[in-house]
């Protein structure tokens, strides 16, 4: 790089840094608490512009080294950056369906999924040939029900996909031991769990893969990204052919096909996607991830004062409490809240009274996906009852619950549910 090169890029850099240093005007009409605000700073987009002036924006040394941080992070052996953690689900479960995957599953086979989760838990099941089974979650962390998921196992299932809804951890305990027993391959849906974790393990690392998102309003963000995470090699290949094409050139260990004349460094030999994430994506990576457990911290104290607060109108309201010591730990993704059915108000009354005083709320992701209209285009299966999941399709929602709500954005949320509170005191 030339002198003038160099001093311009220098420029840019400090200017970028002044910038993030004023203080950000905020929009009129904008909530006071947002549900989800902007993770990174300087030092990210510092660092994609110095991968956009070198022009070297592809898939390459940036990614490699988020790929590194994040596996390091978890201790795995394997993570595979994509473009999405929609596009890592269907990675994941395109592996499981994989002609090189021992055990793979066929069209009409079954995988267990939650009723309550979001589109892309569903739709890459069936984008591959699988059959979602929806069954009921329980109502303390909105995640599968292990009593439910044992009645739902039939001749056809193969697999389940627990989701670790909101940053609560499924009880892998129970799910694993039914899946040892009725030999079913598990993926984690981990998409907004980063960090959760399940009697002293990582959250993702307890099946045959896990699956993250790094979408722009998850624990940390890559902007859009995913990753695939294992400790199995041969999956780990699986997914970067799968994630490029079926290329091999980022596998790992070659395969040993026939390949008479063919240039090796342009060699097909699987089927593929094209789920490459970019030096851009993996430039925020390398700088969120240093900052992770920060955030956690944040979004758990945030939870306990709130629950603490919000307990004296348990008449109401019902407590998530998430899945909490003896190792675990829920890292809360937002703040739940359910109005119970004999409540003298509803949950859209309580909604609509915060979205009035600037607090943003949201349904619990999805919903039943029983009740959404697109269960119709599809083959699945409902395995039993889902009160729990249609309790929380009528009856909550969450608002916010990110590192930058503190003391004085939490005052403010207990403020607002005591006024709205003094109308049936």
């Amino acid at each position: 790089m030339s002198d003038k090169r160099k001093a311009l890029a220098d420029q840019i850099r400090a200017l970028v840094s002044e910038y993030f240093a004023q203080a950000q005007p905020k929009a009129a009409g904008a909530p006071r608490l947002p549900l989800h605000v902007p993770s990174y700073g300087p030092d990210e987009v510092n660092e994609a512009i110095a991968s956009l002036l070198t022009t070297q924006i592809t898939m390459g040394e940036k990614v490699r080294r988020f790929e590194t941080l994040w596996a390091e992070y978890l201790g795995v052996r394997h993570a595979v950056m994509v473009n999405s953690g929609s596009s890592a689900n269907l990675v994941a479960a395109a592996v499981l369906v994989n002609p090189a995957f021992p055990d793979r599953l066929r069209p009409g086979d079954e995988v267990i999924v939650p009723a309550v989760a979001w589109s892309t838990t569903y739709y890459p099941l069936v984008n591959v040939g699988l059959v979602p089974v929806l069954v009921d979650v329980d109502l303390d962390t909105f995640t599968l029900d292990p009593a439910a998921v044992e009645r739902a196992i039939g001749p056809r299932t193969r697999a389940m996909m627990p989701v670790h809804l909101l940053g609560n951890p499924c009880d892998m305990r129970a799910l694993g031991d039914l899946a040892r027993r009725h030999r079913l391959h598990v993926i984690e849906d981990t998409c907004e769990a980063h960090g959760a974790r399940f009697e002293g393990c990582p959250v993702g690392t307890f099946g045959v893969m896990g699956t993250f998102s790094f979408y722009f309003s998850h624990h940390i963000s890559t902007i859009e990204g995913g990753v695939v995470v294992t400790n199995d090699d041969l999956v780990a290949d699986l997914s970067r052919m799968l994630r490029a094409h079926g290329w091999t050139r980022d596998v790992r260990k070659k395969p040993d096909v026939p390949n008479p004349g063919i240039d090796e460094r342009f060699l097909f030999v699987n089927l593929g996607y094209n789920f490459r994430a970019t030096e851009v994506q993996g430039a925020f990576g390398i700088h969120q991830v240093p900052k992770l457990e920060g955030f956690i911290r944040q979004r758990r104290e945030n939870v306990e004062d709130l629950n603490a607060a919000l307990r004296k109108y348990s008449e109401w309201l019902m407590e998530c409490p998430g899945r909490d010591g003896g190792g675990s730990r829920s890292v809360w993704f937002g703040y739940p809240i359910t109005v119970r059915p004999g409540a003298p108000f509803s949950r859209d009354d309580l909604t609509r009274f915060f979205e009035s005083r600037g607090i943003e709320t949201r349904p619990i992701m999805a919903g039943n996906f029983q009740e959404q209209p697109a269960i119709k285009l599809f083959e699945h299966r409902i395995a039993g009852p889902l009160p729990n999941s249609a309790l929380i399709m009528r009856q909550s929602f969450f608002i916010g619950n990110h590192h930058a709500l503190g003391e004085s954005e939490r005052r403010y949320v207990k403020e607002c549910v005591d006024e709205f509170m003094s109308r049936w005191a």
